[in-house]
């Protein structure tokens, strides 16, 4: 059971009058009865022995009667009890203090380290910034990982997408980015963890900890065990907090989500329960509605930025999921991650082919990066549709141009793996972060058959391309790799 130790809800709550009876609960619905005042839509109610349940207001059945979805469980509650109205909506708590620290959806610290002070509460519901204030230059956000970098390119105040099922590294190229970003953008880092398991918070604060970057990053968690309505909401509350430092610390802010499916998974439930008629798949018809209404707020402004990056689980590993759809929309960048490349141990396991960003044009990356992109995917592309004839007949019979393609291509996929800092305690392999320059000459020197002589070994999991000219000698190389593709190309 979740105390009420926020001081915005205690606060609002002394100063309420208007009170109320319970109708009915079923389950996490409740309808209440106010004779003197019908609170107004996302009110908050507190109900209870000690008042230790959160109702939140989403529809006014008629002049008397309001219906409710619980953010608590509502073990203990019955007809009859009493309930206040706190007088507002659910409110965030902002601040600087709120730094290097973890909560709940109300506004709880949940690390054990004490309560938090010297802070001012404000609505989780705000409206996304006007268009006058919002910016209208495209800047790119460097990451240090060279995939990303160089075929999708992120954008500054953008949202970017990682699709993938369960297990193929979602959460682990997220906390990456915590690592590679605090450390160059002198922002601040929001991680917002929706429906998530509670292993995974615990893991991810003790690894921010130890990696000296907490002291500039908040953590919320809504986790998998708690009611649909605190696990709506808490993407809303990481989202003020956000809009905190964009706006009175004008400060960059990147705000990771995971799991931005388990947000609409959450209001899916929601409208169930509240006896919605369901849409496609049996999504809540409100879906498109609700998630615009969350991604809106994530804008570049004349003050500041809020960049970003959401996971996103595709159920079944289908991207023409209603979730899956909607989701991209919104996105300035889709990074797809792609189970069979996990399997082959290409990591991080982004579909090169099936990635993409809106910011990889001309006008905004430069000629030079395009042209290289463009290249990349071709070589790439080119390779995928030999894949078969290899598989049938054989590396040998093709063409001398075609296994110059294909030696390029599997050189490429090689070079674009990347050892991780948050991973070096499981591969024993020293993390890298690789500015876009090296990223880039190193691809070009690739197509430019540089590197034909070496072993793809040589170039698997290193940082720039020079690393690979250490670690092997192209004498020996010249004797090795028609084996070494052969072999692999067989058990392909």
């Amino acid at each position: 059971m979740i105390e009420s130790k926020s001081h915005g809800v205690t606060e609002q709550a002394s100063s309420a009058t208007n009170m109320g009876a319970v109708v009915a609960v079923r389950g996490s619905v409740v309808d209440i009865r106010f004779d003197t005042k019908l609170p107004p839509i996302y009110s908050l109610l507190r109900a209870g022995d000690k008042k230790q349940i959160f109702i939140e207001v989403l529809v006014q059945r008629d002049a008397f009667h309001v219906r409710g979805i619980a953010l608590t469980p509502t073990q203990g509650l019955a007809r009859g009890m009493l309930v206040e109205d706190t007088g507002g909506p659910l409110k965030a708590p902002v601040g600087k203090s709120i730094l290097s620290r973890m909560f709940d959806v109300f506004g709880n610290a949940i690390d054990r380290a004490g309560t938090v002070s010297d802070v001012e509460w404000r609505s989780v519901h705000n409206p996304p910034p006007p268009m006058s204030r919002r910016s209208t230059k495209s800047q790119i956000f460097e990451t240090g990982i060279k995939v990303i970098d160089v075929l999708v390119p992120l954008e500054r105040g953008g949202k970017a997408g990682l699709f993938g099922g369960a297990g193929v590294g979602k959460t682990v190229l997220l906390t990456e980015m915590i690592h590679n970003m605090i450390g160059h953008q002198h922002g601040v880092s929001i991680f917002c963890g929706i429906g998530e398991r509670c292993r995974e918070g615990q893991e991810l604060y003790s690894d921010m900890k130890e990696a000296g970057v907490l002291e500039n990053m908040v953590m919320l968690f809504g986790q998998m065990n708690e009611p649909p309505g605190s696990r709506f909401r808490v993407g809303h509350a990481a989202l003020t907090m956000a809009e905190y430092f964009r706006d009175d610390e004008h400060r960059d802010v990147l705000l990771l989500i995971d799991n931005i499916f388990r947000f609409i998974q959450a209001g899916m439930e929601v409208s169930g329960l509240m006896g919605q008629m369901p849409s496609r798949l049996g999504y809540q018809p409100t879906m498109s509605t609700e998630l615009a209404g969350l991604e809106e707020r994530i804008a570049n402004t004349d003050t500041g930025a809020i960049t970003s990056i959401q996971a996103v689980y595709v159920p079944a590993d289908d991207l023409t999921d209603p979730a899956a759809v909607h989701t991209f929309s919104h996105l300035s960048a889709s990074i797809v991650i792609s189970r069979k490349r996990a399997s082959e141990g290409l990591y991080p396991a982004i579909d090169l082919l099936q990635s993409g960003s809106k910011m990889a044009t001309t006008g905004i990356v430069g000629q030079r990066h395009y042209d290289l992109a463009q290249k990349i995917r071709s070589t790439l592309s080119q390779y995928e549709a030999l894949k078969d004839i290899i598989a049938m007949l054989g590396l040998e019979q093709l063409s001398p141009a075609d296994r110059k393609i294909v030696a390029r291509a599997r050189r490429l996929e090689r070079f674009l793996t990347q050892p991780f800092f948050t991973t070096e305690q499981f591969t024993g392999l020293k993390g890298k972060l690789v500015s876009l320059k090296d990223s880039l000459d190193g691809c070009e020197r690739i197509l430019n058959d540089e590197f034909k002589d070496y072993p793809e070994s040589s170039l698997y999991m290193i940082g720039t391309v020079d690393e690979a000219k250490k670690s092997a000698k192209p004498e020996l190389a010249s004797r090795t790799i028609p084996q070494a593709e052969d072999t692999d190309h067989a058990k392909a």
